[in-house]
């Protein structure tokens, strides 16, 4: 899918944005930004489909390539005049000022004019709501309103992405310190008001709170100063090996060798960490308080600043919610980030509030900015305060949740905002459907928000309009328009366009079921704030993302005027002001699909609200549906498909003024009477009543259209109600009638050749054609000549079909020099598609150069009688009939299986209350939360991507309020996260948790989804992948012959072939029966390139096979020749001791009570089986598991002396004997006494391993507790640098040393290097103070361990770094632990 409201088009994001001079000004930046869109993540979901036809087109007028700019616009008397050309450039020439004024266009929809008349009605009085990615507090123009006011009143996160988990309550010792969640000891200022003495703690990476933009210039300049630190260790080691090198000129002495290799291994661990060096960044600890007024935060941010001294908690400024002081942080200097905080749920989430990109900031500083000393800079409605509702989640690279959008709702109703900005969208499925879409209604209808947003970067293809802003009733949706100044100002263009137009890239409509879609324009283009972390003031961004908050701002100054002259502000009559006053673009009806009602004009919408005062606060929804069916019902009409086309039509009109919701049934209900006169645009096509009588409860009239006699092509007309008392007020509601009449494609074979189109810069060429039945896809080529300078063209089609987003395949074709394009795309056979090929609004620009494009048609099918492919598992063949249609074709099926699913039910589901701070809607109604916990197990390493059919990809046109997900390990390591929109991500082997997040306010619909099924879809490697095989017979996968590879299908003759199951040998490891393997398949042969990847095909098809149930295995060792040899007794006995032994190991060792039970039971135990190794092993496993040790020697001299008793047990030489001699691996008592014997030597190997940790800690307790003497501290110091290995550690091989003969007697046994028994390796390394030597043995450890990390063994590589001395390194691993250990789950 395709994000609809990017900063810039989304399509081709760095195409609209010229870069403005940074000679032009000195406020002007010459740096800009192009701002991710949804389309990144969803592009992949949306679905392609493209075909060319001939003879059906509408040509829109070119935009001429030249114009003559002359006089100064300060001699422009005539602001009139001006302002009907829409800002054209013809009668004067850039100068400063109207450079300034071009960046921030004002002029165009006559918010200069309105403000220079009105100036006192500059929005004051107007709080608009934000929806975007976050606005920045500190950002230019965005501090205080003209009047002195404060500009934003509040900045919410809604997403949930900034939260903070600060649940742990904690008291300050009697030195003031608090221990903060990260393990930080924090200082608490002593002038902090906290009564209750308690301290919320918590402590967050600082990463997840910046763009990836900003962190990675933070990574860089982190990385910059890391480099350095290392650098220097690296020449310290690379000096102490060179000087041992020439002391010791011939190494032969086993010790030197070891002594050298030490000092290397600390060569080779600096440069290993350079190399893989990855900056999860730094932590910082949150404290939370009530200081007996209100909830108060403060950070501690050392670990941003290379200055111990900055950054402390102490030195913080505590903050509180944002509204209640309006007051922000920055976390430190070199990111220049702006934070506020808020407090929620008594104190237990910190949300530390930052944006997810510059685009909110950006939109905020369109409506609103206000410039003192730069007012041409100002935004259009500088004295309006706004809110910002982050809807953009920092987790999703800044895309919208539902959860998100929820609370931006709750928000903007509970801080009783006027207007509501929302730049943001996607396509839909529905029109005018949705969750969000009823809380917007609500917002609309009962609470008169207004509420605008942008209609969507996906044009210039009809029905590309995006949701919410181009397909809901109650939205006013914006397109984006650019007039010459813009052009030559914003976007510095050699030479502007002679008339404004809308950008190439602006959504279109209808909707899918015929409302325009695209309300009013406005320009989309500015140069605006943006966040102070980019290290600028100011940006050019472009999009329909920039139109809205333009719209929104020209508003903002009809509220304001509204309000101050009494007027009853209403979003309907608002919305009539803005429709009936716009000024059209273009000369043709059609153009409407692309403008909407023109180009707003916030002065004329001014005087026709002056005129509205005493008209009814009503709107006029309109329902349609067909004659003689009941459904669906629609907004508009809309003939697309040839055979709607072939007939007339009737169709039945229902009216229903509505009221909002606290309207007076006598006051304004009861009296409600209009006389309607209804007009059509064209009686000879769409015919309607003369009049209409209109009462509150509606009124049904029928309409008559007959398109027979239209010619091919694009056709729009409209129905409007007129009130007969008022006429000025124009039409009270519209009823819009498109019709894309195609033109059949009878040639054979099926080419359609369109000769010497010609284009100029904004030029679109529109073809409408009914795709023959049959035909699949489309091999088009496109030929441009008759150029100088290089050309960028758009290439768009689009088709419409039931209950599915539209039908949209793009292109961007460049062509620096005269030649050819080729292009291949999906189509569906008898519906009606819409090719577009435009030439983008600014290429070309200053050349007198028409191009000339031929463009050729070829359409190919291959129809089948079942498209997607079911395998049930079984070995029978699936029979598939392929015939063509038109032409003759190649049949060359291909199929493969390369993905694998896998289903899982929650193994825990839990619904939850929310809080009341952020999660209760305005109609009282308390949110719910249902959290579902899957266990997911990886045996090898794997991309892995969650799936839930019912949810997932949709998020405006859904019921379900959200869905949200986080997948992490035993450790509580966050691996990934995700929305609507899963992702997939690569995960080592090991088991994990995948919580689901799902919100609604209906407790039914909840428990309903308890066992929702979901699905982790992994992509299998190249060599896994299945190539399924074709059979021309039905016994072809059984007798082996008769593969089928490819034939000729001629029209008119069916041809069967037989699609094999994959053979059971060939299935995937770790794919458990009931999982689905699936994959694609496509049956037709391009033209030109090979034919081996189905899903390259532009037409493939879904194939799927289920795993079946695993083969019965048969009974192995059926009776066993040990066991018989025993009597009955025998092995009663040997169950009864083993069942014992089963019980002692159960026992738990808690309390001191269950520790004498634990002595008890072993004491007797041994008494009963002295000598039995595997008791005597279970003995030293309870010791060793025993937690809440007060002695700690004494309990290590307990497991030395367990340790031994089984050491003791064991008979060491023959067990020797066994392993040297080989075995018969057919001989199943040899195998049986193989297996007790590897058992045995385990339970040794463990014994000594035991032994070896309990006498390192003895030997570290008593070193630690060694009294030193005052005199000698500074020389053993000194000493400790230069320790040879004979001072620091008993000779190795020496009686006296137990470690060293406990170690050699374990290294005869296994590897000691291994992930098992490495750590006593570390600890003998580290006692003979070769650090590095012990480093390298952890971090080879640690990197062969396949388990989930332990933290011990990073508890000890810190140690390790931290008696080396590399400050750096230790401070590195110590920001990783955050990120491997945390406490606990992030919050959703």
């Amino acid at each position: 899918m395709q994000h609809q409201n990017a900063a810039v088009s989304s399509r081709f994001p760095a195409l609209p944005i010229s870069s403005p001079s940074p000679a032009s000004s000195s406020h002007i930046s010459s740096s800009f930004s192009v701002l991710a869109s949804r389309s990144t993540r969803r592009k992949k979901h949306s679905q392609r489909a493209s075909r060319w036809s001939g003879c059906n087109w509408v040509t829109l007028k070119p935009m001429p390539a030249s114009s003559s700019l002359v006089k100064s616009s300060c001699e422009d008397s005539d602001n009139s005049n001006s302002n009907n050309n829409n800002g054209s450039l013809r009668s004067f020439k850039l100068n400063e000022s109207t450079f300034l004024a071009s960046l921030m266009p004002k002029k165009e929809i006559g918010a200069d004019r309105f403000l220079d008349d009105h100036p006192e009605y500059d929005g004051r009085g107007v709080v608009i709501a934000i929806f975007d990615s976050g606005v920045d507090p500190a950002a230019a123009g965005l501090q205080v309103t003209p009047d002195g006011k404060p500009k934003i009143l509040d900045v919410i996160d809604c997403t949930g992405s900034g939260d903070i988990d600060t649940s742990k309550v904690v008291k300050a010792d009697a030195d003031g310190l608090i221990c903060g969640t990260s393990g930080s000891s924090l200082v608490i200022n002593t002038s902090w008001k906290n009564p209750s003495g308690e301290w919320h703690v918590g402590h967050k990476l600082v990463y997840e709170l910046f763009t990836e933009t900003l962190t990675s210039r933070l990574k860089k300049e982190r990385k910059r100063k890391w480099d350095e630190k290392n650098q220097e260790e690296i020449a310290k080691v690379v000096k102490e090996l060179d000087d041992f090198d020439k002391k010791h000129v011939k190494v032969e002495d086993a010790k030197l060798k070891k002594a050298r290799e030490d000092i290397q291994n600390r060569l080779d661990i600096l440069r290993r960490q350079s190399e893989s060096y990855d900056d999860k960044g730094p932590v910082i600890d949150a404290v939370v308080w009530h200081d007996g007024e209100v909830w108060r935060a403060a950070l501690d941010t050392q670990s941003l600043d290379d200055d111990p001294d900055c950054g402390k908690l102490a030195d913080f400024i505590p903050l509180t919610n944002y509204r209640t002081e309006r007051k922000y942080g920055v976390f430190s200097k070199l990111d220049a980030c702006s934070f506020v905080v808020n407090v929620y749920n008594d104190g237990n989430i910190l949300s530390i509030v930052t944006d997810s990109s510059p685009h909110g900031t950006h939109v905020s500083g369109i409506a609103t900015a206000f410039h003192p000393k730069e007012p041409l800079l100002n935004g259009v409605a500088p004295g309006a305060q706004l809110i910002s509702c982050k809807i953009g989640d920092s987790r999703l690279g800044s895309m919208e949740t539902g959860t998100g959008l929820t609370r931006a709702i709750i928000a903007a109703v509970e801080h009783k905002c006027d207007l509501i900005n929302m730049s943001y969208g996607e396509p839909t499925l529905l029109p005018d459907y949705g969750r969000f879409v009823d809380l917007v209604n609500e917002a609309v209808n009962k609470h008169r928000l207004i509420f605008v947003s942008s209609a969507g970067n996906s044009g210039p293809a009809l029905n590309t309009v995006g949701a919410p802003g181009g397909t809901s009733s109650s939205i006013i949706g914006v397109g984006a328009y650019v007039s010459p100044a813009m052009a030559a100002g914003a976007h510095c263009v050699v030479e502007p366009p002679a008339d404004g137009l809308e950008y190439t890239w602006s959504s279109r409509g209808p909707t899918a079921d015929g409302d325009l879609g695209v309300c009013i324009s406005a320009p989309g283009g500015a140069v605006a704030p943006v966040p102070t972390w980019t290290l600028q003031q100011r940006m050019l961004m472009n999009g329909t993302s920039m139109a809205s908050p333009s719209a929104c701002g020209g508003i903002a100054l009809l509220i304001s005027a509204m309000k101050a002259e009494g007027i009853p502000v209403s979003p309907y009559i608002v919305r009539k002001a803005l429709e009936n006053t716009a000024i059209p673009i273009g000369d043709s009806a059609e153009e409407k699909l692309s403008t909407g009602q023109g180009l707003m004009q916030v002065h004329k919408a001014y005087e026709y609200l002056q005129k509205s005062h005493n008209v009814p606060r009503v709107c006029y929804p309109v329902n349609i549906k067909q004659s003689g069916k009941e459904n669906p019902l629609s907004r508009g009409i809309y003939l697309r498909e040839a055979s709607a086309c072939q007939q007339p039509s009737e169709w039945i009109v229902q009216v229903s003024p509505k009221f909002h919701e606290d309207a007076n049934n006598f006051e304004d209900l009861v009296p409600f009477e209009e006389c309607i006169e209804l007009h059509s645009t064209d009686n000879t096509v769409v015919k309607a009543p003369e009049y209409l009588l209109l009462t509150h409860n509606g009124r049904t009239f029928n309409i008559f259209v007959d398109p027979t006699s239209l010619s091919a092509g694009l056709h729009y007309y409209e129905v409007y109600g007129i009130d007969c008392k008022a006429p000025w007020r124009g039409p009270l509601f519209r009823i819009p009638v498109t019709i894309t009449k195609p033109k059949a494609v009878t040639n054979q074979p099926p080419l359609v050749v369109f000769s010497k189109m010609l284009f100029k810069p904004g030029h679109i060429e529109r073809r409408y054609m009914e795709v023959p039945h049959g035909a699949s896809w489309v091999e088009a080529t496109m030929k441009a000549s008759g150029f100088d300078t290089a050309r960028r063209f758009f290439v768009d089609t689009v088709q419409i079909c039931p209950l599915q987003r539209p039908l949209k395949w793009e292109s961007l074709a460049t062509f620096s020099s005269p030649a050819s394009k080729s292009f291949a795309f999906k189509v569906v056979g008898g519906q009606t598609l819409e090719l577009v090929i435009s030439q983008f609004w600014s290429s070309g620009i200053g050349s007198p150069e028409t191009t000339s494009v031929d463009f050729e048609v070829m359409f190919h099918g291959v129809k089948v009688n079942q498209e997607e492919i079911l395998l049930d598992g079984s070995e029978a063949p699936v029979r598939i009939e392929a015939e063509a249609l038109l032409a003759s074709e190649k049949l060359a099926p291909v199929a493969i299986l390369n993905k694998i699913r896998v289903p899982y039910r929650p193994t825990e589901a839990k619904i939850t209350a929310l809080s009341t701070d952020r999660d209760r809607l305005p109609s009282g109604k308390q949110i719910l939360a249902l959290i579902l916990t899957y266990k997911i197990k990886l045996e090898d390493g794997a991309e892995v991507k969650p799936q839930i059919e019912s949810l997932n990809n949709r998020i405006y046109d859904t019921k379900f309020e959200s869905q949200f997900y986080m997948i992490s390990d035993s450790n509580k390591r966050l691996y990934s996260s995700g929305d609507a929109y899963p992702h997939s991500t690569k995960l080592p082997k090991g088991e994990y948790n995948l919580q689901l997040y799902l919100r609604h306010d209906n407790v039914q619909i909840l428990e309903k989804m308890k066992q929702l099924v979901l699905f982790i879809e992994r992509n299998l490697e190249d060599k896994d992948a299945i190539r399924l095989c074709f059979f021309s017979q039905p016994d072809g996968p059984f007798i082996g012959n008769s593969t089928f590879k490819s034939s000729a299908l001629v029209p008119g003759i069916k041809e069967a072939i037989y699609l094999g199951s994959p053979p059971k040998d060939k299935l995937p490891k770790n794919s458990p029966p009931g999982s689905v393997l699936v994959g694609a398949i496509s049956y037709g042969k391009l033209s030109a390139g090979e034919n081996k990847k189905p899903e390259k095909h532009p037409v493939s098809y879904r194939v799927s096979y289920v795993v079946p149930p695993n083969k019965v295995e048969e009974d192995k060792g059926k009776g066993s020749s040990l066991s018989g040899n025993k009597t009955v007794s025998e092995r009663l006995e040997e169950e009864v001791r083993d069942a014992k032994i089963k019980v002692l190991g159960g026992l738990k060792q808690e309390s001191e009570e269950e520790c004498l039970e634990w002595k008890k039971l072993s004491a007797s135990l041994k008494s009963e089986y002295p000598k039995y190794t595997p008791l005597l092993a279970k003995i030293l496993d309870g010791l060793v598991s025993r937690s809440n040790i007060k002695d700690k020697i004494c309990h290590d001299d307990e497991i030395i002396d367990a340790a031994n008793e089984v050491i003791d047990s064991i008979d060491r030489e023959e067990l020797a004997k066994f392993f040297a001699l080989k075995n018969d691996t057919e001989d199943e008592e040899a195998e049986k006494m193989k297996k007790k014997m590897e058992s045995t030597r385990d339970q040794l190997a463990e014994a000594l391993y035991q032994k070896g940790l309990a006498l390192a800690e003895i030997e570290s307790l008593k070193e630690v507790d060694k009294p030193l003497a005052s005199s000698g501290m500074e020389g053993a110091k000194k000493s400790a640098d230069h320790k040879t290995e004979e001072q620091s550690a008993p000779e190795e091989g020496t009686h006296a040393d137990l470690f060293e003969e406990n170690f050699h007697e374990l290294k005869k046994w296994v590897q000691v290097k291994s992930s098992k028994y490495g750590i006593l390796l570390v600890i003998r390394e580290r006692r003979c103070q070769r650090l590095g030597t012990a480093l390298k043995a952890l971090m080879d450890m640690i990197q062969d361990d396949s388990e989930p990390p332990k933290k011990k063994l990073y508890d000890l590589k810190l140690s390790l770094l931290d008696e080396i001395g590399w400050t750096h390194l230790a401070t590195y691993e110590r920001q990783w632990m955050h990120v491997r250990f945390p406490p606990s789950l992030p919050l959703f």
